[in-house]
């Protein structure tokens, strides 16, 4: 059984510091106000499908259905990852429809970074201290990392930066230029937890993370949610709102997700994934009016906006220093100011503003015309992206 799929309503909490009330709460209202959204009822919904990290940040799918009153799901997903899988948890609702294994799949993140449980964090946040005393137990390969300090992303990332530096004469004003630009976006977005304008001096005066990284190198972390409903594309015209279909999505997974495996680390495993998702949808990065990249970290925008062709390796800082990743100059790319400014909900706010901007309904932020978006998931050694366009 084979039909179109498009994604037909989102929805989305307050993304705040501080949200006061659990992740099962945050993805209900998400998940409601994406389906009022839609037109839809919760009776409408027989799918769901959501990520999360494995140590359990977030409230599954079985959970969310059974509080807002259903009995059970036709179809359901609970991917294990991070923000590497926040596309293809988009692209698996899109097919389950198109399969006919549900007529309605709502697709949500929610999570407490900042006030409760944060990936990469070992300690407990209200003792603390590491869980059983102040002995820390760790296993896999994380055991012979954890010894010398090497334990969380912004740590990874800073070793990849630096070898992008060593290689192509990167600097600091390159991953500047990125922070500063993204937060000029999020002054046009009320939604974004940080709207204030920063300077290239602002930034360098900030405080250090790990080198080269600068607070504001880093992403946002949040606590909120975002939905998504994806439904048949007949069914999605007689609705709300303009329908947005996906293109095409690819996946690539390297080094058995190993980041310190990795061959070359100036660039991600969007090198892999670029090539094939143009080819698969006939389309090229010059073909994009906007694109939202995943920006866990400077150092992610900056790879992956080469990786997908926008500018040539190395040209990154440049391409962005230059004005050519914003409004009038050749594609936007995270107009909504991205993880590093509008929020940090795993990645999955990136197709939110997608959608809202190929809808046209993206306020002050919109980009012109809009019809065509790549959204990016993840970086390093593993990722996910797909094309977006309006109907």
């Amino acid at each position: 059984m084979k039909r179109e799929a498009a994604i037909a309503g989102i929805g989305r909490t307050t993304y705040s510091r501080n949200s006061g009330v659990s992740t099962l709460a945050l993805a209900r209202e998400a998940t409601l106000n994406a389906l009022d959204d839609a037109g839809l009822s919760i009776a409408d919904m027989d799918g769901m499908s959501s990520f999360a990290v494995a140590d359990s940040d977030s409230v599954g799918t079985g959970e969310v259905a059974y509080s807002l009153g259903l009995d059970g799901l036709y179809w359901h997903s609970d991917t294990v990852g991070g923000g590497n899988v926040a596309a293809k948890v988009v692209a698996d609702a899109v097919w389950a429809v198109e399969a006919g294994a549900c007529e309605v799949a709502v697709v949500y993140r929610a999570l407490n970074s900042r006030s409760g449980k944060r990936f990469g964090t070992y300690a407990d946040p209200v003792a603390g201290r590491a869980p059983g005393g102040n002995v820390l137990r760790v296993g896999g390969r994380d055991q012979f990392t954890a010894p010398h300090g090497y334990m969380v992303p912004g740590q990874w990332f800073a070793m990849w930066a630096q070898r992008h530096f060593h290689t192509y004469g990167t600097g600091s004003d390159d991953l500047g230029a990125i922070a500063v630009q993204y937060r000029a976006h999020a002054a046009n977005n009320p939604h974004a937890l940080a709207q204030t304008p920063i300077t290239m001096e602002d930034y360098h005066q900030s405080r250090w993370i790990m080198e080269p990284f600068h607070i504001y190198d880093c992403a946002m972390e949040a606590d909120g949610a975002c939905a998504l409903v994806v439904t048949t594309l007949e069914r999605a015209r007689d609705l709300k709102h303009k329908p947005v279909r996906m293109l095409g999505h690819i996946a690539y997974t390297a080094k058995a997700g190993d980041n310190d495996r990795y061959d070359d680390m100036t660039c991600m495993y969007s090198q892999f994934v670029a090539p094939r998702l143009w080819d698969l949808t006939g389309l090229k990065p010059k073909d994009m009016d906007l694109a939202c990249l995943y920006d866990c970290f400077t150092y992610t925008a900056l790879a992956t906006t080469e990786d997908y062709g926008f500018c040539e390796k190395g040209e990154g800082g440049r391409f962005y220093r230059e004005g050519r990743a914003t409004y009038g100059g050749e594609v936007v790319i995270n107009p909504h100011g991205g993880l590093l400014s509008e929020a940090y909900i795993h990645g999955l706010n990136h197709t939110y503003e997608a959608v809202a901007q190929l809808r046209g309904e993206a306020g002050k932020r919109q980009v012109k015309d809009a019809e065509l978006c790549l959204v990016s998931a993840g970086a390093a050694a593993y990722g996910s992206a797909m094309v977006l366009s309006g109907d």
